[in-house]
């Protein structure tokens, strides 16, 4: 499948524990959801990232709704959601087909543009979750499939069991951001590439920390634990990133943006209202110069080890 240079991520779209202190933030809602959406669409992000477990399914019942009460707009939409793989669901096809099934009824479509595994956490082995995805897309259900959180080993052994059935492995989506860089020196960047595998780089302005909104006296609320280093250590990164865009005309998240895409990975940016979805999209159409991606290079971070990372054991 063809990627855009930048999609958009629904993490939030429904997800009370993350992004809000025991409920939504209370700047936005449905109306400033739906104003997103509509934005984003406008400007040409029509790649829309889901997930059955956010908000134990509400993210994609949004997303459904919103495909509904605008036909126009939905027939531009390409969207891609994921199948937790933990190792009581099974056995595997049937549990991968039941739960692609139920994503599609949330979503209120015959079939979604890429489907993936939400992490490397079964206990079944590479070639039997390939011969699950594989009978999806044969069946019409996903038109791709992709993983997520994987590590350049299982890349590789996930790309290999799916050539067997003849069927590509489209994409590793992956924590990567200006205060995550470990995918570069891991080596996983490059499997990929390698590989013809498109990295999808979740959180990629780590959940606000790069958009020049937070700073050590005023730190992200809620339990934003990707890329979780305290905002003093993060101040030189920002300072660099408003520099930048400074003489670009461009703000701190679009620089941050902009850098991931030219890194050659598709950032996935939350947006919970029509002036994110603008700001998300404007990091698009133009490109940083060698030496302000050496600059924010010098200042980038390699990420944390959390709970999460530690989990998903992605690189």
């Amino acid at each position: 499948m063809r990627f855009p240079e930048i999609g958009l991520g629904t993490w939030a779209w429904g997800d009370r524990r993350t992004w809000g202190m025991g409920g939504y933030d209370r700047s936005y809602g449905p109306d400033t959801i739906r104003e997103a959406y509509r934005a984003s669409v406008d400007a040409g992000v029509t790649f829309l990232d889901t997930a059955e477990v956010y908000g134990h399914g509400e993210s994609e019942r949004i997303i459904g709704g919103l495909l509904r009460e605008d036909p126009d707009r939905a027939a531009r939409v390409t969207i891609a959601t994921k199948f937790l793989p933990v190792p009581w669901r099974i056995p595997m096809r049937r549990r991968l087909r039941a739960a692609l099934e139920a994503s599609l009824r949330r979503l209120g479509v015959p079939r979604v543009g890429l489907y993936q595994l939400h992490g490397p956490i079964s206990l079944r082995s590479a070639s039997v979750l390939a011969e699950a995805l594989a009978e999806a897309v044969r069946d019409g259900l996903t038109g791709a499939v992709g993983v997520s959180n994987y590590g350049a080993d299982e890349v590789r052994a996930m790309h290999a069991a799916l050539a067997r059935h003849g069927v590509a492995l489209a994409s590793n989506q992956i924590e990567y951001s200006l205060l995550r860089t470990v995918p570069e020196t891991s080596g996983l960047l490059r499997a990929c590439r390698d590989l013809g595998v498109v990295v999808l780089a979740y959180s990629p302005l780590a959940q606000g920390r790069l958009t020049g909104k937070y700073s050590a006296s005023a730190p992200p609320l809620g339990a934003r634990t990707f890329s979780n280093y305290p905002m003093a250590e993060v101040a030189p990164v920002i300072e660099a990133l408003h520099d930048v865009g400074a003489r670009r005309g461009k703000t701190p998240a679009q620089v941050a943006l902009n850098w991931i895409v030219r890194k050659g990975a598709v950032p996935i940016p939350g947006a919970k209202s029509r002036a994110q979805a603008e700001q998300n999209a404007g990091a698009a159409g133009w490109a940083l110069e060698p030496d302000e991606i050496a600059t924010l290079d010098r200042v980038a971070l390699p990420g944390r080890r959390t709970l999460m990372s530690r989990l998903w054991q992605h690189g």
